[in-house]
């Protein structure tokens, strides 16, 4: 067995998949290395949720992006269509008594480029249609929803950052490098986060030059859920990987091949 699963996700959404790991038996880290937060200004969320019941479907980026809209919404208004691209979209939407929700065929390809394979384009042409996301992100769905004749908006949610690296996040670090853990990455974002925040520990080591613990990260198992956080985990020099596909079964499935 290796030793502890660190889950990365956001705090708000660590917490449920962490008691289902410790269920396992395995020992369990929390290590958000994304910050959520609202907008300092909502009034583009705001007004475009006044209008809710205009839209023919309404497309969330992330379960983060569900969290931040109902925040503000009191009931979903009916006739108007749900769309999300993976799993705990759809389960943060169903918690909210959503039912009429798109998501990809395939769960194990979860994304945009698979929505978009999933919708029915044709049907949206002349429709209007939002998006709800983070501060920034891909334009893909925007993009294929506008090219497929919809009328789109785009409200930004919230914004995501790195924590900031402290004394005590950096000793946490190093002490998760000293054994080989399995560590459960759902954002390609986190993954480019977490190696520029060991590249900083390193820095501020005395004896830089021999310390990397960018090498040593790289040496770690990696869970990820999309074939696209594969893809940068690879370009980042990660060969330890399992994909899972979407879905807090699929990773739990394979904790549990790996005990």
């Amino acid at each position: 067995m290796t030793g502890a699963v660190v889950i990365t996700r956001p705090l708000a959404q660590a917490a449920p998949l962490a008691q289902r790991v410790a269920a396992l038996g395995r020992e369990v880290e929390i290590l958000p290395l994304l910050e959520i937060a609202p907008l300092a200004d909502q009034a583009q969320l705001l007004a475009a949720l006044a209008r809710l019941d205009q839209y023919a479907m309404v497309a969330f980026v992330s379960p983060n992006a569900v969290d931040a809209a109902f925040a503000h919404i009191r009931q979903w208004p009916a006739g108007v269509t749900a769309a999300v691209v993976g799993e705990g979209s759809r389960a943060a939407l169903a918690a909210h008594g959503v039912a009429d929700i798109i998501s990809p065929a395939d769960s194990a390809h979860s994304d945009s480029e698979h929505l978009l394979q999933t919708l029915d384009l044709a049907a949206l042409k002349g429709k209007p249609v939002l998006i709800i996301r983070g501060e920034s992100g891909r334009e893909l769905m925007a993009d294929g929803l506008r090219d497929a004749g919809a009328v789109v908006d785009v409200a930004p949610a919230y914004r995501r950052s790195l924590p900031a690296l402290t004394p005590e996040l950096a000793a946490r670090l190093k002490r998760l490098l000293t054994q080989q853990n399995d560590w459960i990455i759902t954002s390609s974002e986190a993954l480019r986060g977490l190696c520029d925040l060991l590249a900083k520990v390193d820095l501020q080591h005395p004896n830089a030059m021999q310390h990397n613990s960018v090498v040593a990260m790289q040496q770690q198992h990696l869970i990820v859920p999309h074939a696209r956080i594969a893809e940068t985990a690879n370009n980042l020099g990660f060969s330890k990987l399992t994909l899972t596909g979407s879905g807090d079964e699929r990773l739990l499935a394979a904790l549990q091949s790996r005990l």
